[in-house]
């Protein structure tokens, strides 16, 4: 049974999200890995935050970073936002992650900081 989601908007996220698998793997977290683009593949995202069982969801985007506040629409789920240097050293992917609207929460690490994700991650799942 799947426990964490781990989703990135481009493979280009790997450097990433490597960081956060590797802490999941090195914990014995079932997880599985998702690239999926809340831009180009809106469709393909929605019906994954909708079928998958995992508990948690770790979204890593850059840029416009849209893909942990768009699946934190979709569930009532915990989604933690790991924002990607990609353009301005990533505080725009930080601004975009922690400015979400009322009533629909994503929790934020650090910018590239994929290992606290999975961390935060491992602590929200002990909690049950």
């Amino acid at each position: 049974m799947v426990q964490v989601a781990v989703i990135a908007g481009s493979k280009s996220d790997e450097k990433i999200f490597n960081k956060a698998t590797a802490v999941l793997e090195e914990q014995n977290i079932p997880y599985e890995l998702k690239i999926i683009s809340a831009h180009r593949n809106p469709e393909e995202l929605d019906a994954y935050v909708n079928s998958t069982d995992a508990k948690v969801f770790i979204c890593v985007a850059g840029l416009s970073a849209a893909l942990p506040g768009v699946v934190a629409s979709k569930t009532k789920k915990p989604v933690i936002g790991v924002p990607v240097s990609a353009k301005l050293g990533g505080l725009d992917a930080l601004l975009s992650i922690v400015q979400m609207p009322p009533g629909v929460p994503v929790a934020s690490v650090g910018i590239d900081n994929g290992k606290n994700a999975a961390l935060l991650a491992i602590r929200i799942l002990n909690l049950a």
